[in-house]
C-alpha cells in the first residue's frame, strides 16, 4: 500500500485557506493514484503531528503544499512528522531544486518519501500559464500580453524570491508571452509599480500563493490600484495607467495544481499509473503545456 500526505499551512483566521488543499486531495482520490490520501495542516486539523497515525500504509509520500523551500519545509514539517534523520542537505538543493529524501517516521516506523515543495516543481510553471488562461478565458493567451508572477518576497529567506524568479524565467524562455516579470510584495521590484515594468497593454498578474487570503484578496489588488478598498471589489480586467490588468488570484486555487502534487510523488517513486495524464486532461493541463 502507498499513501499520499499533503502538508499545507492552513489558517485560524481565513476560513478558505485550506479549501484548495482539500480540493486537490479530492481530485487525486478521484483518479485512484493512492490507496490513501490525507490532508494535514500546521494551523488546522488534522495536524502535522497526528496525521501519520491515521494512515494505514507503510509507505508514505509526503508533499508540502508550500511555494518555496525554507523554514516550514526544512524545519517545521520534518520536526512535526518526527523525521529524525532529516537534514536539509539531503535535498542537495540550490533553493529551487529539492527532490526527495527517504526517511523513517520515528514514532510510527513508516517509510516517508519527503518531497520538495510543490511550488518549486517544474510543473508549477504550467499551472501559472493555466491560471492565465483561466482568468482571461483564452486558451491561447500570450500574444500581446505581459505576465507578472508575484511572490511575497522577504529579506529573511532568499529562497522565497528564488521560486518566483525560477518560474518567471522558465515561462519567459517559452516566448509565449510578450513579457514576463517576477514582482514582489516586500522587495524590489514591487507589485505596486506593476505598470512601470510592462509595455504590453494587457498584463496578467498571477500571485504564487497557495490559497487566497489577506495578501491576495486585499493587499495586492489595492497595491496595484485595482481598487481603493478591496471590500468594494474590482473589475477583471481593470484599467490602470493605460494597461488592462487581469488579476487571477492565488495560483494554488487552480485545479491543475493537483497535477503538481502527483508529479512530486511520482518523481519520488510513487506508482501513479495514468493518474497524471487523467488529471491534466480533466483540468486543462495539456493546454497549459501547449501539448
Amino acid at each position: 500500500m502507498q499513501a499520499l500526505v499533503i502538508a499545507a499551512h492552513g489558517s485560524h483566521l481565513s476560513a478558505g485557506s485550506s479549501t484548495p488543499t482539500f480540493d486537490h486531495a479530492d481530485t487525486i482520490r478521484a483518479v485512484s493514484a493512492f490507496d490513501e490520501v490525507r490532508e494535514s495542516f500546521w494551523k488546522e486539523e488534522p495536524h502535522f503531528r497526528e496525521v501519520l497515525r491515521t494512515v494505514d500504509a507503510d509507505e508514505v509520500y509526503l508533499v508540502p503544499l508550500f511555494i518555496s523551500e525554507g523554514y516550514f519545509t526544512e524545519q517545521v514539517i520534518p520536526r512535526e512528522f518526527r523525521l529524525d534523520e532529516w537534514e536539509p542537505e539531503l535535498w542537495d538543493s540550490d533553493g529551487t531544486s529539492a527532490d526527495t529524501a527517504t526517511l523513517t517516521a520515528e514514532d510510527t516506523g513508516q517509510t516517508i518519501h519527503y518531497c520538495g515543495p510543490a511550488g518549486t516543481h517544474d510543473a508549477m510553471s504550467d499551472v501559472i500559464v493555466q491560471r492565465a488562461q483561466s482568468v482571461t478565458g483564452d486558451r491561447d493567451v500570450g500574444d500581446g500580453f505581459g505576465l507578472a508572477v508575484v511572490g511575497h518576497g522577504t529579506e529573511r529567506n532568499e529562497n522565497s524570491a528564488k521560486a518566483i524568479e525560477y518560474h518567471a524565467d522558465r515561462i519567459g524562455e517559452r516566448d509565449r508571452f510578450d513579457e514576463v516579470q517576477a514582482l514582489f510584495m516586500d522587495e524590489d521590484p514591487e507589485i505596486d509599480d506593476v505598470t512601470e515594468y510592462f509595455e504590453s497593454d494587457d498584463i496578467v498578474v498571477v500571485p504564487l500563493f497557495v490559497a487566497d487570503g489577506y495578501h491576495t484578496e486585499e493587499d495586492i489588488p489595492e497595491d496595484m490600484g485595482l481598487t481603493d478598498d478591496y471590500r468594494t471589489g474590482y473589475d477583471v480586467p481593470t484599467t490602470v495607467d493605460g494597461h488592462d490588468i487581469w488579476y487571477s488570484g492565488a495560483v494554488g486555487t487552480e485545479p491543475l495544481m493537483a497535477d503538481v502534487l502527483l508529479e512530486r510523488a511520482a518523481d519520488a517513486g510513487a506508482d501513479v499509473g495514468d493518474a497524471i495524464q487523467r488529471v491534466k486532461s480533466e483540468t486543462g493541463g495539456a493546454e497549459a503545456r501547449g501539448d
